[in-house]
């Protein structure tokens, strides 16, 4: 029991405070400081959520054949995560070097103000139930249309001096700092998929109705779809690949952390080379998915509905990584007996 409360009493404070500066498993992470703005970004996303939740529960309107709430739930869900993810990163830089640490804070507090703005116009837009995203049909929402893309473009500009200097920063643990690194290039990728929306479809160009994009391929969107997350069911979707990229910011850090935890009860990932090792499989494995999942939204086929060579694919990936893993695992046991 000792055992196991220690596990995870680590696994928090690694979590929390970030990457240890020596030893083969962390054990007393250093006090980070953290964005206060993105960290108020995402309290108030938060309360958002919880708002935008009792929408879905009393207001019966739809927009596009969804719930008219619940791209401002998603939405407020995704920026709260990835607030709180960047005021963590920020915070791993070394206080040694204040001038790093103050062209980060100062970009992302530019995407903070950005990624309100966005917020703001979402949230509006669904109070006078109308659609946000892709509307030009008057000037008015054009202009909302060309703010918002604008917000977008300066959101991802702001992350790539982060990323930049992350890259430049030693970050202690050797597998933790490639998830990091990794996790936050492979989104820069995630968000920047989310381009591949904004141009015409045929169907557009033929029959103008002031809408310029579109979240799936091959039909329509509003069609069949999974419950809140929205994603067709019945033809591609562009959302999948951008969610997917996004979210290495936060999946691969956690793996590191979870390998982390588990060294101290597995001695063959006591080593950070080892769990190095296995960072670079589950980061392959990570792209390999993405470029994945792009191409079958871009094939226009379903999520749900994969193909034989999609589904082959799919599992000769999983199957490769597991197979190197076992292989990692199985060298580091033999290098301690």
């Amino acid at each position: 029991m000792a055992t196991r409360t220690g596990t995870r009493t680590a696994f928090r404070s690694t979590l929390l405070n970030g990457p240890a500066l020596t030893g083969p498993v962390a054990l007393e992470p250093p006090a980070i400081r953290w964005h206060r703005p993105l960290l108020w970004l995402a309290a108030a996303m938060a309360v958002l959520a919880l708002g935008a939740a009792v929408g879905l529960l009393v207001d019966p309107r739809e927009i596009t054949g969804a719930p008219l709430w619940a791209k401002p739930l998603k939405f407020a869900i995704s920026v709260g995560i990835y607030a709180v993810t960047l005021a963590w990163l920020i915070g791993l830089l070394p206080t040694a070097d204040p001038r790093r640490r103050r062209l980060a804070w100062w970009a992302e507090t530019v995407a903070t103000v950005f990624l309100v703005v966005e917020m703001v116009i979402i949230v509006g837009a669904a109070w006078a139930g109308l659609t946000s995203h892709f509307n030009v049909t008057t000037g008015f929402h054009a202009a909302l249309w060309s703010v918002m893309a604008v917000s977008i473009v300066v959101v991802w500009v702001a992350a790539v001096p982060l990323a930049v200097l992350l890259l430049r920063t030693d970050l202690g643990d050797p597998a933790r700092a490639l998830a990091i690194r990794a996790g936050l290039l492979i989104a820069l990728v995630g968000m920047a998929l989310a381009f591949l929306m904004t141009g015409p479809t045929a169907a557009q160009l033929d029959d103008y109705q002031g809408i310029v994009g579109a979240h799936t391929v091959g039909v329509a969107d509003g069609g069949p779809s999974l419950p809140l997350l929205g994603w067709s069911t019945v033809a591609g979707d562009l959302r999948i690949p951008h969610f997917v990229g996004m979210h290495a910011l936060q999946v691969l850090p956690l793996c590191a952390v979870f390998l982390e935890a588990i060294a101290r009860r597995m001695p063959a990932l006591a080593r950070p080379l080892a769990r190095r090792g296995i960072l670079r499989t589950l980061v392959g494995l990570y792209v390999g998915v993405l470029a994945l999942v792009t191409g079958q939204a871009l094939a226009g086929q379903s999520i749900v509905q994969p193909n034989a060579l999609v589904a082959g694919l799919a599992a000769a990936l999983f199957a490769v990584a597991a197979v190197a893993i076992a292989v990692t695992l199985r060298r580091e046991s033999n290098r301690r007996t």
